[in-house]
């Protein structure tokens, strides 16, 4: 992609997981901000569940040996804006307390610091997170084969390129480069989580996609208003 925005962090999204639930578009609607629609997919909304390990966030020029890196756990959904599509997160769970604040702080992406681990071996990644004993995850993903040609959904659920946000009562949005992504077919071997019932996004008879990746190095731009 075209390199013409002016990055203020850069991160890599290292062993990431993608879980995707399907539901109707009404329900996600509701608890959107004013200004952000849901971007639905043949007539459907999609709530994303990413668990990954960021690694190496830094500002630019600095070496990435000197990042910090930590766990984090996404509860996202998929909008259209005034700047275009982009994603809406629920819930962003990371063990990096200084960089809860931070976000929270710059961005207004509701970030909660969480005890967190991932495990990684050669066919399997395991994540963990407990946010106060209240809000837990533990999700065993096993790795499968690369995936040659993305399909649309399958673009449609990960090339997004721009944040939205509140932050001091207005709409914010970023953007977000990176390169596209190598996906890998996956499967689940365990999923406990109750992210999405503690925002209120847990929807019966919902279809589900599960998807990985070795990862991608990110540029996060300014926050600017909508």
């Amino acid at each position: 992609m075209a390199c013409d925005m002016l990055a203020v962090m850069l991160q890599r999204w290292h062993e990431i997981s993608f879980l995707h639930w399907s539901c109707d578009p009404r329900l996600v609607q509701t608890r959107l901000p004013r200004g952000l629609e849901v971007d639905a997919f043949d007539g459907k909304a999609w709530i994303g569940l990413t668990p990954f390990l960021l690694a190496g966030l830094r500002p630019p020029l600095f070496p990435q040996v000197l990042g910090i890196s930590f766990p984090e756990t996404n509860l996202r959904t998929y909008v259209r804006g005034a700047k275009g599509p982009g994603i809406w997160f629920f819930s962003l769970d990371a063990a990096r307390l200084s960089a809860v604040v931070g976000a929270r702080a710059t961005y207004g992406l509701p970030y909660h610091w969480a005890d967190m681990e991932v495990g990684i071996s050669a066919g399997e990644v395991i994540y963990f997170s407990n946010r106060g004993g209240r809000v837990k995850t533990r999700i065993r993903i096993a790795k499968a084969d690369r995936i040659d040609q993305l399909s649309a959904l399958e673009e449609f659920l990960t090339e997004r390129y721009r944040l939205y946000s509140v932050l001091r009562s207005g709409l914010i949005s970023a953007e977000v480069k990176h390169p596209p992504w190598s996906l890998n077919q996956a499967r689940v071997l365990e999923l406990e989580e109750n992210l999405r019932r503690a925002a209120g996004l847990e929807f019966p008879g919902s279809d589900f996609l599960v998807h990985h990746s070795a990862g991608v190095d990110t540029r996060i731009g300014l926050p600017h208003g909508v």
